[in-house]
């Protein structure tokens, strides 16, 4: 059974609620990268809806969507891990918040039961000190289509200090998945080049990375320094 929920109200919408930012199932990803609410309190998301696809995918598929289809290259997939979002899924017996730390399973499989849909992300605003970003090399070089491989970086600075961070990495193993190597060596540096240099040599720490038709596993481990690099760069700029 197919069901078109393009018709019920409410669900086209970002709203600032505060301590987070709500996107709605039906909110574009053209919608949310041209948003000045989640290009101030949530850049990385903005960035990796920018990048996905090309103009029809961008007019036509949904950010919510995209997660949830939960496409091992998928853009929007390291933006909610890194941004620490919380995934909303509704069904007939009531609604469930589902941390995005938990929600990516496998490739193509999320935590979503058969019957529930996901209606809503809800991602932390980043505030004084924090800042994110995203970037990638897509499948037809430069940054166009599915992503080889991604990251995305979020961090936050106190005195000086990085004092929390986040890194999510896409394209490289069998799901959108945290780095904890580059985040255990990244907090508590000093956001300087040569801590990005080391923490970004650590990004395929612990990860099982996947060899496909876009490269083997030595070319993808090595992507994933590059892009972590560049990610933390761009956040800690």
């Amino acid at each position: 059974t197919v069901i078109d929920i393009g018709r019920i109200p409410g669900l086209d919408t970002i709203e600032d609620r505060g301590d987070h930012l709500a996107i709605g199932a039906l909110v574009r990803h053209a919608q949310t990268a041209s948003s000045d609410l989640v290009s101030t309190y949530a850049a990385a998301l903005g960035q990796a809806a920018a990048l996905t696809g090309d103009v029809q995918v961008r007019n036509r598929g949904t950010t919510v969507g995209a997660v949830a289809h939960a496409d091992l290259a998928a853009d929007t997939t390291a933006a909610v891990l890194a941004l620490g979002a919380t995934m909303v899924a509704r069904s007939s017996s009531g609604t469930r918040e589902i941390p995005a730390s938990e929600f990516f399973v496998d490739t193509l499989t999320s935590a979503l039961a058969d019957d529930e849909i996901l209606v809503e992300l809800r991602i932390p605003k980043s505030g004084e000190g924090e800042s994110s970003a995203y970037t990638k090399l897509g499948r037809r070089g430069g940054e166009s289509d599915y992503a080889v491989a991604g990251a995305a970086a979020w961090v936050r600075k106190t005195n000086g200090s990085v004092s929390d961070a986040r890194v999510a990495l896409t394209g490289v193993g069998s799901k959108a998945m945290l780095s904890s190597g580059a985040m255990d060596a990244i907090i508590g540096s000093d956001g300087s080049e040569a801590a990005i240099a080391s923490a970004a040599e650590r990004a395929a720490e612990g990860i099982s990375v996947l060899e496909d038709l876009y490269g083997s596993e030595e070319y993808k481990a090595h992507l994933a320094t590059v892009y972590v690099k560049r990610a933390l760069a761009a956040a800690l700029s």
